[in-house]
């Protein structure tokens, strides 16, 4: 078949693709900056790539009209825009006005279980795009999924941080709220192995895990696996702001992302059971399982896709890494400096392991107070780290910098500052005639942003000298 799939730079988008390609199907990958599609895509002939922002239809044009599954994974999880539920319901209305008008059959749309009456904003808008989304030309499958957990998902990263920083935790009370995680890899089974089933046309059915959990319980279970003892203590007193900030300065999410989540945790997500497990021939594994299993992949350093490296995690981007990728040469200030490479590859594969455990190779403790002072002033600090320990793609996060252009045929990364500026600042490396070259610039907004300057200059001097001689160094 000739398979849509939106969302395709996406957490559960990056998963699917490589599931639908190696059972022989053609995958349309429908992104809106092609800057941020899998380099491995444009070498694999059973994979197209088509740039469509669904909040302008007249981009949508180059989609195929021929598709037989489209794939619905756009979501937004960040409150960044106070219209998210206008823009979400924008992108269904626009996707179904297209797809009305071509041979598409089946609509497969990964939601939120919205069983309570009382849903939070985002469990809201998830269940009026499911409206949106029912046509007439097509048959509309609808999954439901509560908390997700794998390597790399929101939710296990977040646990995952709870859990290792903190021996003792006083916790707010939405701790108490009973859920049903679902392991990615039954997720996933769920997606693929619906399409083209015309028994699921205009189905919807909630998808979970074996075991009904609250957030508490999940948190202990996640030490006992990892062999750590916890204690928790829940307060009914934390306000939903102070639990938001809770989760921000513990955890690795940005301060946006966990009120969403906040948000979210207070409504009860349990499903309703259904014949679903036994038509697709799905059976969940356990939260345990699905824990021991991300570790798995983690240790093998084989994560596929993470939710850091999505525009949700970004402290300044939103989706279009064109708009960066031409470093400005004008009113900017440079700290520019190069040196003979006497290893190239050695070299290359310093530059492609920069940050995240790697560290900067030098003046890390430098690094480390610049990322707690952009944490106190709302940044994101360093929490993030990065996805992979030696690979960087154009779109992932690291640290607290944003890949903007990575080729290692071109010898050349380019980074976009992400942290709390007053102005805007790029950090690029390039190896040319036997010769890295390292180049930052800065580009100041206003008097504070040369004040700014001004003052970390000195600093600049060392970090960067010593940064380059230790990339050069055999």
């Amino acid at each position: 078949m000739k398979i849509l799939v939106t969302g395709a730079t996406g957490y559960i988008g990056k998963r699917l693709i490589p599931i639908l390609t190696n059972e022989g199907h053609h995958v349309v990958c429908a992104v809106r900056d092609t800057l941020r599609a899998d380099k491995t895509y444009l070498d694999d002939e059973n994979i197209s790539i088509v740039e469509a922002d669904f909040l302008k239809p007249e981009t949508l044009k180059g989609i195929p009209k021929d598709i037989d599954v489209a794939y619905y994974l756009i979501h937004s999880m960040s409150n960044s825009s106070n219209n998210f539920e206008r823009l979400e319901a924008a992108c269904a209305a626009n996707f179904k006005a297209y797809f009305s008008t071509t041979k598409l059959k089946q609509v497969i749309y990964l939601s939120g279980i919205t069983n309570e009456e009382q849903l939070s904003k985002h469990l809201q808008s998830r269940k009026n795009v499911e409206e949106i989304l029912a046509s007439e030309s097509y048959g509309l499958t609808v999954f439901k999924a509560g908390i997700i957990v794998g390597s790399g998902s929101s939710s296990f990263e977040i646990i995952r941080d709870l859990v290792e920083k903190l021996p003792v935790m006083v916790a707010p009370k939405w701790l108490n709220t009973k859920t049903q995680p679902l392991a990615v890899r039954d997720v996933l089974a769920f997606l693929s192995r619906a399409k083209g089933r015309k028994d699921l046309y205009n189905t919807s059915y909630d998808i979970f895990g074996p075991e009904i959990l609250t957030y508490k319980q999940m948190l202990l279970e996640f030490a006992e696996t990892r062999g750590l003892k916890r204690y928790i203590l829940t307060v009914p007193v934390m306000t939903p702001k102070l639990s938001s900030y809770w989760l921000y300065f513990v955890t690795s999410t940005s301060y946006k992302l966990a009120t969403t989540l906040v948000d979210s945790m207070g409504v009860q997500i349990v499903g309703k059971p259904s014949n679903i497990n036994q038509l697709l021939d799905v059976h969940p594994i356990t939260y345990k399982e699905a824990v021991q299993l991300a570790f798995e992949k983690i240790e093998q350093n084989s994560i596929v896709s993470s939710w850091k490296d999505s525009m949700v995690s970004s402290g300044r981007l939103k989706n279009n890494l064109h708009k960066y990728i031409n470093v400005p040469k004008y009113g900017c200030f440079k700290d520019y400096k190069e040196r003979k490479v006497q290893n190239e590859p050695a070299t290359i594969n310093k530059i492609w392991s920069i940050g995240g455990t790697t560290g900067w190779y030098y003046g890390n403790f430098l690094w480390k107070i610049r990322g707690y002072l952009d944490k106190l002033v709302g940044g994101i600090g360093l929490r993030r780290g990065r996805t992979h320990v030696s690979e960087l793609d154009a779109g992932d996060a690291l640290d607290f910098w944003r890949v903007i252009f990575s080729d290692k045929k071109e010898k050349k990364l380019l980074l976009y500052a992400e942290m709390k500026l007053p102005g805007e600042a790029w950090l690029e490396f390039k190896i040319d005639n036997g010769l890295l070259k390292q180049t930052a610039t800065f580009r100041p907004r206003g008097l504070a942003g040369r004040l700014y300057w001004y003052c970390v200059y000195p600093f600049h001097g060392f970090i960067f000298n010593g940064l380059i001689n230790k990339l050069v160094a055999n």
